[in-house]
């Protein structure tokens, strides 16, 4: 098989979540330990830091990675979904594995995917720890898929545990309170290894990881309460200037008022990383992840600017955590633009009424769906939109929606995308062609 041979055979073979939803979950961690130890485990030939939370834990790993790779680590990064190419999920120095090895991988390894019939996040998680072993990498930064406790990737010890924050997300997984799902992500605590709780604004949640600390006698550090951060400033393109107490003044390239908790998530985690070779992190290699981390890590997606006059700017936005912080940017940046398009399409098992609810109301909407059958349907979206008072119409498919969007918008307009991975996925091909 050739590559598109390949992705083709893993997404039937092993039904992908993030294609087909709830059908792909397959909980527990029997088979992923099965494909470790088969494969010579892995997981275990080199230190990494592992991530999980419900929003921010892919900007904080590419932080991480970006910071790691500056001071001359061989760095190995896994996070998921990808926008654009399956080979995205897996990098070694920002590089995406190459096509041939995922075709390799799954070439020697079909005895084994007939015999455990892993799902698709299962089976990436392995190729992903045998690709860095592959390539003999100093670190890798393994970021969850979904939850913690049963995530495929809890299989490893880590040096180095982050839990970013916990919102309601994945509830038909997970549980529908927050103490439930913060319990999820506190599957991720091993005994002895220290950990980093980025925010944590729920008694209930903070209590929840208080006793799994305490459980695993490990020592955990909240983010909020150490002197990691003296000042953050926004800057007029965007980016972000960090006053930081141990490593000086640094500029953060990625936008979003909500890089201010991601920052201080990744720097305490900085301030207590003690590497057997390198030893603590430079402050230069800190500035360097800080500000190439899209460079240098290939992170997008993340309140990003593609263009200007008309300004459009991405952001996945695909759950209420995302648009509890989404929401003040935006009327933020109505303020300064004429006027604000909104192309948003929504994944049919997100909690679409509420996400809805969020989204600014003085705006022109243009609906769409993403192409994967998890999407919600754009005529269905248009009908939740107007009764949650947002005016627009529905479109078929992504382009055609940014295209519209586009022919609306003048120089002075503000274009909006996002309201899921998969709306990104369609639009970047197309907003970065150029």
């Amino acid at each position: 098989m050739n590559y598109a041979e390949t992705l083709q055979y893993l997404y039937v073979r092993t039904p992908a979540f993030h294609r087909v939803g709830a059908d792909a979950y397959k909980p527990g961690l029997e088979r992923s330990r099965a494909l470790d130890d088969a494969l010579g485990q892995p997981s275990a030939a080199y230190p990494i830091v592992h991530v999980a939370g419900t929003n921010g834990k892919g900007s904080v790993s590419h932080l991480l990675a970006a910071t790691f790779q500056a001071h001359g680590l061989r760095t190995g990064l896994y996070t998921s979904p990808h926008l654009i190419d399956f080979s995205e999920r897996i990098r070694v120095d920002g590089q995406p594995i190459p096509q041939q090895r995922v075709v390799d991988f799954v070439a020697e390894n079909a005895h084994l995917i007939d015999r455990l019939e892993p799902s698709f996040f299962e089976l990436t998680s392995a190729m992903a720890f045998d690709y860095f072993r592959r390539c003999k990498v100093d670190i890798a930064v393994i970021e969850t898929g979904l939850g913690g406790r049963l995530d495929s990737t809890n299989i490893v010890t880590p040096i180095l545990s982050v839990i970013t924050n916990v919102s309601l997300d994945h509830t038909q997984y997970l549980g529908d309170t927050l103490a439930q799902i913060a319990a999820e992500k506190a599957g991720i605590i091993k005994p002895g290894v220290p950990v980093v709780v980025g925010e944590v604004d729920d008694k209930a949640v903070r209590r929840v990881f208080a006793d799994k600390g305490d459980e695993c006698d490990t020592p955990i550090f909240w983010a909020e309460e150490e002197d990691v951060l003296r000042a953050a400033r926004p800057l007029p393109d965007g980016r972000w200037e960090f006053e930081s107490t141990e490593f000086g003044t640094l500029i953060g390239e990625l936008g979003g008022s909500f890089q201010v908790a991601n920052a201080r998530t990744v720097l305490t985690a900085l301030n207590i990383f003690f590497h057997p070779v390198l030893r603590k992190i430079l402050p230069e290699a800190v500035r360097q992840g800080f500000g190439h981390v899209v460079e240098m890590t290939g992170l997008a997606g993340r309140w990003q600017t593609i263009a200007r006059r008309p300004t459009i700017i991405c952001d996945s936005g695909h759950n209420v955590g995302a648009w509890i912080r989404l929401r003040p940017l935006l009327d933020e940046s109505a303020q300064r633009h004429a006027h604000l398009h909104m192309v948003v399409g929504m994944s049919s098992d997100k909690d679409i009424t509420a996400v809805l609810r969020l989204m600014p109301p003085r705006a022109t909407y243009y609906f769409t769906q993403a192409d994967t059958d998890r999407a919600l349907s754009a005529d269905e979206l248009a009908k939740l939109g107007a009764k949650a008072g947002l005016q627009g119409t529905a479109y078929a498919t992504v382009p055609e929606a940014i295209r519209t969007a586009q022919a609306a918008a003048t120089t002075d307009d503000m274009i909006f995308v996002g309201g899921s991975h998969f709306v990104l996925a369609d639009a970047l091909p197309l907003l970065t062609q150029n």
